[in-house]
C-alpha cells in the first residue's frame, strides 16, 4: 500500500467529478497529477500540484482551480480538511484511520511492504567499484562501492533483474608500471638490495608478498632476462594477486559482484577493433583534425589527422579521438568496446558508478552508447565525490604512489562493515563526505548509524519485556490489534512515517538515490526515539500498559511495523539490524 498513491487516486476522483459536473473541461492530463508531503508539516499531511499543472489547459487561474478542487476534496471519504494555498497548491489532512491502514499492510506483508515492480524483470547492469588493480582498495573506493551495491539492492527490490559488474582495468601503461614494480620486489625476495624505489614505480609494501610468491614459483630465471620476456607474465600474476585481495576487501564490506570483466581480454580478443569497425559501418567515425586544446599554447600543439568519433552529434562538446599518435587505442576506444559488449549481452539499461575525477568523461561515454545502440540503450552515470578521512577531526592523508595508504580493509576492521556502509550514504553521492574514525563509533544521537540501530534494538527490548509480562507478541496476534487506540500526536506522527516508506522506496529507485533510504531511516528512528522519551515522561504513553492490554497490543503493533521497516531499509543498504546494543 502506497498511501500517497491512494491520496492521488482521491485527487483524480475529485477532478473527474468536477469534469462530470462541467466545472472542468474534459481531456485534462490527470495521470500527471502528483501528491507529496508538504515541505512544511504545518500545512497538512499531503499536498497536490494538480491546480498548478492543470490550470492552463483548463483555462483557469491556478488558485481558482485549487479552490474548486479543495471544495470537491473536502467531501471525500477520510479527508478531514482540504485547503487551497498560493500559488495553487491544495493541502490535505486525512482521518487517522487512513494512515493506520499502513500498519495493517506492514503486518501482512512484512519485508515486502514497500516493494513495487518498477523493473518488471527487465535487466539492468550496475557497474561499480572497478578500481584499478594496482593496489588495495582505499576509503574513496569504498564510497562508490557502497553506493553501487545499495543501488543494486534497491533496484532488485523494485523489480529489476540486476547484474553487478566490476570492470578490471588490467591493460595499458599503469599495468606495465605495476609489473615493473613487482619485478623489483621479486628481485628483493631473491636477495638483492633494491634500495629506494625508483620514481614512477609503485612503492607500497603490499607488493612484497607478490614478489615473494613469484620468487618461490619462478625461481631466479627472470632476474637477468629482457623486460619483454617477463613483463606479460608478471603483469598477469600481479593483477591476479591484486584482484584476489580486492575480492577479499569487498567481501569484508559485504559486496559480491556477479561479473568481473577484463579489459585485457577485451583487447586481446580484438573486441576493440571489432567494436570500432561496427561504429565505422554505421558512419559514426571519421578521420579529422581537432582544434587545439583550450588553454594550451599554440606552439605546444601541432594539428594531426586522427580517428575520431562523431560525439557532438550525440550531445558531447567535441568529437573524441580513438587512437593515439603511437598507434595504440585510447582508453575511450576500449570503453566503447566494453559498453557495446554490455549492450550485446542484453543490457539496454546500464548504470556506471564512477569517482568524481571522471566527470569530464560522462558526456562522451553517454554519446557513444546512444550512438552505437541507435538510442535504444541508456547509460546513467553516478559520480561519487571524495571522502575526507579524519581521525578525531584531524585529516588522514593517503597516496598510493607514495606508499601511504589507509586501506578500506583497515577502516572496515576498525569501525565495522555496518557503520562504514551506513555512513557512506549519509550524504548525497555528489556531495563531499567527512568520515571521522572517532565520531562514527560514538554511541550518541549525533551518530546516525547508532541512532538507527538503537531504535531497532530498543524495539526488540520492548518485545522481550512484553514476553515477560505475557503480552501478545506474534505478528498474527498483532494483526488483530485495535489500532484506533493509537491517537496521541506522537504515535500518529510515527504511523504517518511508516506510511511514507513505499513512497520513499519508489522515489529512491526511480532517481537512483539510495541515500534517500538512509535519510528516511534517520527520520523514522528520530520519531520513534521521541515517542520513547515521551513515554518516559508521561506514563500513559508507555508501550506496555499492563492494565490496558488492548492499548498495549496496539502499541506493540505500531512498534513491530516500525521495526519491520527499519530492518527492511537497513537490509537494502547492506546493514545488519542489531537485536541489542552494549
Amino acid at each position: 500500500m502506497n498511501a500517497f498513491d491512494a491520496i492521488a487516486d482521491l485527487v483524480r476522483t475529485a477532478l473527474e467529478g468536477l469534469i462530470a459536473e462541467g466545472r472542468l473541461p474534459a481531456g485534462l492530463p490527470l495521470d500527471s497529477v502528483l501528491v507529496e508531503p508538504p515541505r512544511d508539516p504545518a500545512h497538512g499531511e499531503a499536498a497536490t500540484n494538480a491546480a498548478l499543472l492543470l490550470a492552463k489547459p483548463a483555462g483557469l487561474r491556478p488558485m481558482e482551480l485549487a479552490e474548486r478542487l479543495a471544495t470537491a476534496l473536502a467531501g471525500a471519504r477520510e479527508v478531514v480538511e482540504a485547503t487551497a494555498a498560493p500559488p495553487g497548491f491544495v493541502n490535505l489532512r486525512l482521518d487517522p484511520a487512513f494512515w493506520r491502514r499502513s500498519l495493517r499492510a506492514v503486518l501482512e506483508l512484512g519485508a515486502d511492504y514497500g516493494k513495487v515492480d518498477l523493473g518488471r524483470g527487465r535487466p539492468v547492469n550496475v557497474e561499480y567499484c572497478s578500481a584499478n588493480p594496482t593496489g588495495p582498495l582505499h576509503v574513496g573506493h569504498g564510497r562508490g562501492t557502497v553506493f553501487g551495491d545499495a543501488l543494486a539492492n534497491l533496484l532488485a527490490y523494485t523489480g529489476w533483474k540486476v547484474t553487478r559488474e566490476y570492470y578490471v582495468n588490467d591493460a595499458g601503461a599503469q599495468i606495465e608500471t605495476l609489473a615493473r614494480s613487482v619485478h623489483l620486489r621479486y628481485r628483493e625476495a631473491l636477495g638483492e638490495t633494491i634500495g629506494p624505489i625508483p620514481e614512477g614505480l609503485y612503492p607500497g609494501d603490499y607488493l612484497v608478498p607478490v614478489g615473494r610468491a613469484l620468487a618461490e614459483s619462478e625461481g631466479p630465471r627472470w632476474l637477468d632476462r629482457p623486460e619483454a620476456e617477463w613483463l606479460g607474465l608478471f603483469a598477469r600474476r600481479v593483477v591476479d594477486a591484486m584482484l584476489a585481495r580486492i575480492r577479499e576487501d569487498l567481501a569484508a564490506l559485504g559486496v559480491h559482484h556477479d561479473v568481473f570483466r577484463s579489459e585485457r581480454e577485451l583487447v586481446e580478443k580484438g573486441e576493440v577493433e571489432a567494436a570500432l569497425a561496427f561504429m565505422e559501418r554505421k558512419g559514426l567515425l571519421y578521420t579529422g583534425t581537432l582544434p587545439a586544446p583550450k588553454g594550451k599554447p599554440v606552439e605546444d600543439w601541432e594539428p594531426a589527422p586522427q580517428l575520431l568519433f562523431r560525439a557532438t552529434a550525440f550531445g558531447d562538446d567535441t568529437d573524441r579521438p580513438l587512437k593515439r599518435s603511437t598507434g595504440h587505442w585510447t582508453y575511450f576506444a576500449a570503453d566503447i568496446a566494453y559498453h557495446l559488449d554490455k549492450w550485446r549481452r542484453g543490457f539496454d539499461r546500464m548504470i556506471d558508478v564512477w569517482g568524481a575525477d571522471h566527470g569530464g568523461y560522462v558526456k562522451r561515454m553517454q554519446a557513444a552508447v546512444k550512438a552505437f545502440s541507435d538510442g535504444k540503450a541508456s547509460l546513467e552515470i553516478r559520480l561519487c565525490q571524495l571522502v575526507n578521512l579524519l581521525d578525531g577531526g584531524k585529516p588522514l592523508k593517503m597516496s598510493k604512489r607514495a606508499g601511504r595508504i589507509v586501506t578500506l580493509r583497515d577502516v572496515v576492521e576498525e569501525v565495522g562493515k555496518d557503520v562504514f556502509r551506513f555512513m557512506m550514504l549519509t550524504r548525497r553521492n555528489d556531495a563531499p563526505l567527512d568520515f571521522d574514525l572517532v565520531k562514527v563509533t560514538e554511541q550518541s544521537k549525533d551518530n546516525p548509524v547508532f541512532y538507527v540501530q538503537y531504535a531497532h534494538a530498543r524495539i526488540r527490548s520492548v518485545f522481550r519485556h512484553a514476553a515477560e509480562q505475557d503480552l501478545p507478541g506474534t505478528v498474527a496476534e498483532l494483526r488483530e490489534a485495535p489500532l484506533d487506540r493509537l491517537a496521541d500526536p506522537a504515535e500518529l506522527a510515527l504511523v504517518r512515517a511508516v506510511a511514507a516508506w513505499p513512497r520513499t522506496v519508489r522515489a529512491a529507485a526511480e532517481q537512483s538515490e539510495p541515500h534517500r533510504i538512509a535519510f528516511y531511516l534517520q527520520e523514522l528512528a528520530a520519531l520513534f526515539h521521541a515517542l520513547w522519551t515521551r513515554g518516559k515522561e508521561m506514563p500513559d504513553l508507555r508501550f506496555l500498559v499492563a492494565e490496558d492490554r488492548p492499548l498495549a497490543l496496539a502499541r506493540l503493533a505500531l512498534l513491530e511495523a516500525v521495526r519491520t521497516v527499519l530492518a527492511t531499509g537497513l537490509g537494502l543498504i547492506g546493514v545488519t539490524p542489531v537485536e541489542e546494543l552494549h
